[in-house]
Parts: C-alpha cells; structure tokens; sequence
C-alpha cells in the first residue's frame, strides 16, 4: 500500500512539474540572444528598420537581438525558414506587404500560409518611392512617363525581389502610369540601390527610408514620393498627385512576427519590449530622419496586424492577377 501512494505521489509532482514547466520557460525568457530574420540583403527599407528596433528591443529585454539576412524570392526564403522554426520567441522575422501578403499570389507552391505566422505587432510605416540616376534624361513624372511610353520596355527599374514590397511599389507605378517598362530582381533594395548609383539601371522602386540618405547626397534623384503629402526629410520631392498622377499612392509597412503556436507569454513580452523600443526619443527622430512613420499605439498590437494581412492578401491578389 505504501509503495502504491509514494509512486502516486511521485506521478502527481512529476505531473505538476510538468505543467509548470512552461510556464517558468516563458518567466524566464528571453535567457539568450533573439534571431530576427530579414528576408532580403543588408541596406534595404526592411534591414534598415529592423537592425533600428532589434536593437531598442535588445535593450528592453536584456539580450541581443541577432540579425540573419537571408534574401531570395522576394523574402519567401526568409519566410520558409521562420516558418519551421521552434516556436519558442528564439527566432523572429520581419515582414512587409510583399512577404507576408502578396507573395501568396506570385508563388502559389509556398510550403507554408500566413496562419504559420503569429503576429507581435506593426513596426513601422514607409513612405514608397520613385529614384533614378542622376543623368536619366526625363526630369518631372510627367516627363518621365513619355519617355517610357515612347521607349516601350527600355527603362529598366530595378526593386528588391519578385514578391518584394518594392517590387509592388513597381507593379503599383506602372499599372497607374500605364507604361512598359523593364523590371530588374535583386535579392534586397540594397544591391539595387548600389546598381543605380553605379548607372547599371535606370531607376528603383523603393521606401524613402533606405533611398533618403542617397537623395540627400545627391547620388541619385528622386523622382515621386506615393504618399498624400510631401515628407518632411526630403521637401522638394513632389508626390504623384502633384506630379500629374494621383493614382499612385501606397502605403508600405512592416511588422514583426513569429512561427505559429508561439506562447502567447511569449508574444506578450515581445510585444511590450517593441511598444518600448518605439516610444524611445532616439528611434523615433530616427524614424523621422528616414522618412518612416511610427504606427500609432493600436497599430502595434498583434490583434491589428491579425486583421490587417488578410486584407492586404486579397488586395495584392486583386492587383496582381493579371501579372
């Protein structure tokens, strides 16, 4: 008999051991440094915003945040990864509306849907736009539309990956201005930004966030900002209403996620430590000088970015449908 309950006691702590188990985990997390995953090269809009917040977030958890770069097909190597990996708050990524929406359409074989991904919150929203090399013939938007409509498919504009959001700041242009044009994948913004300061292409279509620094130091021109009014970091450069197109307008954003089943303990304290790292005065005047906008405080909950990707989905299907 005593024999009976010492094991039935034993099976009850085992048990209970058990249950608490996770629960000290998550208590204790995060207890050694955090992998964000970017999904394209170094010097993109999205590498530039997450190396900013990993950082503030690294602070406000006690732990470093790790950057892994890893570009290719438009960021859906970058998702496959993140998606199969633990579900423990080790390993996030950062995502835009070409990763985590419209990829679904431009590659239907994904091994994975955006249900593999739980949202931590919005990070940041960009401001699309138009560069091209300094010595490019057209000057004004309206110029530059005859120049590509009277050259059918030799303009190039080079974007950071087919499924990229850079590469629907491009589809977006061209379906509002009605030309043909040339559009050249790179595995980021970066290496297509340098290949546009170095002649190799004509123009890029990307956030004014990793295009600012190159306007402002007069290496390439901006030609169009696709938002309602101008940005405050780049003043001369008109937006598409102005410049005689007002049916180009874009919103760009980014958000932080991480595979699904992911302890909502877990997603919590991420969540906290980014609603932080985006209240610092240093990140924001940061933000500012980018041309990036910090979402408001309901924006950066999960249950908006829940509801936001499924709308983006079904309106990047709609535009790309007849790519």
């Amino acid at each position: 008999m005593l024999a009976h309950i010492v094991a039935w006691t034993a099976a009850i702590a085992l048990g209970a051991v058990a249950s608490i188990a996770p629960v000290v985990a998550q208590d204790s997390y995060p207890s050694k440094p955090i992998t964000m995953i970017v999904p394209f090269a170094a010097g993109g809009s999205s590498d530039v915003i997450a190396r900013l917040v990993g950082d503030e977030m690294g602070r406000v958890l006690g732990q470093r945040i790790v950057m892994e770069n890893m570009g290719g097909a438009g960021g859906a190597t970058a998702l496959s990864r993140a998606s199969r990996a633990e579900p423990d708050g080790y390993t996030i990524v950062i995502g835009n509306s070409g990763t985590n929406a419209a990829s679904y359409t431009i590659y239907p074989d994904l091994k994975y849907t955006h249900a593999d991904f739980a949202p931590v919150g919005l990070v940041a929203k960009t401001s699309p736009m138009i560069a091209l090399k300094l010595d490019f013939p057209a000057k004004t938007l309206m110029e530059f539309v005859a120049y590509a409509k009277a050259n059918p498919g030799k303009v190039s504009l080079g974007h950071a990956g087919v499924g990229s959001s850079n590469y629907l700041i491009c589809r977006n242009f061209i379906k509002a201005a009605g030309v043909d044009v040339a559009l050249v994948s790179y595995r980021g913004a970066g290496p297509a930004l340098n290949d546009l300061m170095g002649g190799q292409i004509d123009g890029v279509c990307d956030a004014a966030t990793s295009l600012s620094g190159a306007v402002m130091g007069e290496k390439v021109r901006a030609l169009v900002v696709a938002t309602p009014s101008r940005l405050a970091s780049l003043p001369d450069v008109p937006t598409a209403a102005e410049a005689g197109l007002p049916a180009f307008q874009a919103q760009g954003w980014n958000a932080i996620f991480v595979p699904k089943n992911t302890p909502e303990p877990v997603i919590a304290k991420l969540n906290a430590a980014l609603k932080t790292a985006l209240s610092s005065a240093n990140l924001q005047r940061r933000f500012k000088d980018l041309s990036s906008v910090v979402p408001a405080a309901d924006e950066m909950t999960p249950a908006f970015v829940a509801a936001l990707v499924p709308g983006e989905i079904e309106k990047y299907r709609l535009l790309l449908q007849d790519k």
